[in-house]
């Protein structure tokens, strides 16, 4: 028990730690998001809390952070807006409408955990990977610079840009350099409090957390536990008509979350030489968005940039997660004042840092060492990213690279040919039989010149999909109406279950005596054991 409680506490300092930094940075975004969203600050902050306690306790990755996210924000705006007007002026509908969409989003990914979805994230191709992470790390980048504006969207001019400057690159200076020091305390959280010393003490005249939550029309962080929205039910009806509207935003919403989230864990996999659950992420994701939906959140997903801040901070536990969550919502009951005095240029200057570590800097070495197409889809995906949002991303990616794959593959299909004794023509195919190879494997039969009898060997190939069944099918047709005989051996079990029950006529045609002793051992993986056995003795 003692071994026990021991591995589970070893990291518990740095855990804790990296939660308090996290926690800090937590606090603008959220509000930032919600802003985004068209919401109340306190809904992106509830959500933040109420997503990262319950993800950090049941999610499949521990040391990844949850919360209100901008690429969810930006699809809520037409949400909102489009709720607010089925109400009068001032009723606003959105926000409900907003609560009862997240609670379907939530059970849409719920569900895609229950059937295992989940591990179709490895099908992402690691060029779409990489694009993802620059594509993001610009964005977080963009989103930053907004911090250099004041509230009429204009760029802060003289001592004013000079003193945000410093101050956000004394923050980078001290994350950069404390590590080479000592590695005990944690860089974030020491940058965040010295420069917060300096321009409290200093008196100086730059936006705060406070400013910033004020100038977006929002009253301040104080507030209260998350309410039970019992108007949800009230206010919106639950008929054909409202799944009509909150159904494709709530699938789009659901899809955006689960990419993002199963992404970001496969990132922290990589950084941290560990396996995360995939699965298990979705159905933590989905309830806890259903229940941040029922208490007034405007839903969530993992944070890339709090996830990384929290990794190099030494946050790998799930106490992590469940310290930035408890110290968001201490903020927000308790240490409001302390926290809206925190200036934005520390948190920038912690945000830009995330930016240096996420960018794959590795990617420029690679560029003239790696197939052309995969150059194009990794600009490409980082572009979308920056342009659309990583849903529309990672979708593309995926999709130019399966094409490329497709069409690599409909290049191999090859026919050995040559005469038996008898007389009789036999094809050798080589190579996946599918859509794209379909016209290259019909262009290798001479249906008119070729003998009275013909065999075709797949002992080499495979039937992959419905184009394949139908070219056989046409080609057995088009022997069978010059008057000649076709036979299809060395076809496996499972190739010959797709024939069959494609038509009667492949039993006709399909020798099922087979005398090849390759084909044997192919399809008898005992034999094939066996022989290897009896080979080396």
């Amino acid at each position: 028990m003692t071994e026990f409680i021991r591995k589970r506490t070893a990291n518990a300092k740095n855990d804790v730690l990296s939660g308090i930094t996290v926690a800090l940075a937590l606090v603008p975004e959220a509000v930032a998001f919600a802003f985004v969203a068209g919401v109340d600050p306190l809904v992106g902050l509830y959500a933040a809390f109420m997503i990262g306690l319950i993800t950090s306790i049941f999610g499949g990755r521990p040391g990844m952070i949850s919360g209100a996210t901008g690429a969810l924000a930006v699809v809520m705006v037409s949400l909102v807006a489009e709720g607010n007007a089925f109400g009068a002026e001032g009723e606003n509908l959105g926000l409900y409408y907003l609560f009862a969409t997240v609670i379907l989003m939530g059970g849409i990914q719920m569900l895609a955990g229950v059937l295992k979805l989940g591990k179709f994230v490895r099908l992402i191709p690691h060029p779409v990977m990489m694009g993802f992470v620059n594509g993001l790390a610009i964005v977080i980048f963009i989103s930053q610079l907004g911090m250099f504006k004041d509230v009429n969207g204009d760029w802060f001019n003289g001592s004013q840009m000079w003193i945000m400057l410093g101050l956000v690159a004394l923050t980078m200076g001290i994350m950069f350099g404390l590590p080479k020091l000592t590695k005990k305390l944690p860089e974030a959280l020491i940058a965040i409090l010295v420069v917060s010393a300096i321009a409290i003490f200093g008196d100086f005249d730059v936006a705060t957390v406070g400013s910033f939550i004020r100038d977006g029309g929002g009253e301040g962080l104080k507030g209260g536990l998350p309410q039970f929205q019992t108007d949800i039910f009230s206010k919106v009806p639950f008929n054909w008509q409202t799944i009509k509207f909150i159904g494709p935003y709530a699938l789009i919403l659901a899809a955006i979350g689960l990419i993002e989230s199963l992404m970001t864990l496969n990132l922290v996999d990589e950084l941290t030489d560990t396996r995360g659950n995939t699965n298990r992420e979705c159905l933590a994701q989905g309830g806890a968005n259903i229940i941040t939906g029922l208490f007034g959140g405007m839903g969530g997903c993992a944070m890339i940039g709090q996830s990384l801040i929290n990794i190099k901070g030494g946050g790998r536990g799930r106490l992590s997660g469940v310290v930035a969550a408890l110290m968001l919502l201490v903020f927000i009951l308790f240490a409001s004042g302390l926290i809206e005095q925190v200036p934005i240029a520390a948190l920038v200057g912690v945000m830009f840092m995330v930016v240096i570590g996420t960018f794959a800097w590795s990617s420029f070495r690679i560029l003239n060492k790696i197939p052309v197409t995969d150059v194009i889809v990794l600009i490409a995906v980082s572009t979308l990213t920056v342009i659309f949002d990583l849903a529309i991303a990672v979708i593309a990616g995926v999709i130019i690279s399966a094409l490329v794959f497709s069409w690599e593959n409909a290049k191999r299909i090859r026919a050995r040919k040559r005469m038996r004794e008898d007389g009789t023509k036999v094809y050798e195919i080589w190579g996946p039989l599918f859509f794209g190879s379909i016209i290259a494997f019909n262009e290798k039969f001479d249906i008119k010149n070729d003998p009275q009898e013909v065999e075709v060997d797949f002992v080499e190939s495979r039937i992959s999909d419905h184009s394949a069944i139908e070219a056989i099918f046409n080609l057995v047709n088009k022997y069978e109406a010059e008057g000649k005989t076709v036979k299809l051996k060395h076809l496996s079990e499972d190739c010959k279950i797709l024939l069959y029950k494609s038509s009667p006529k492949f039993r006709e045609v399909i020798i099922e005596d087979i005398d090849d002793p390759r084909y044997h051992l192919a399809e008898n993986p005992e034999a094939f054991t066996k022989g290897l056995s009896e080979y080396k003795l």
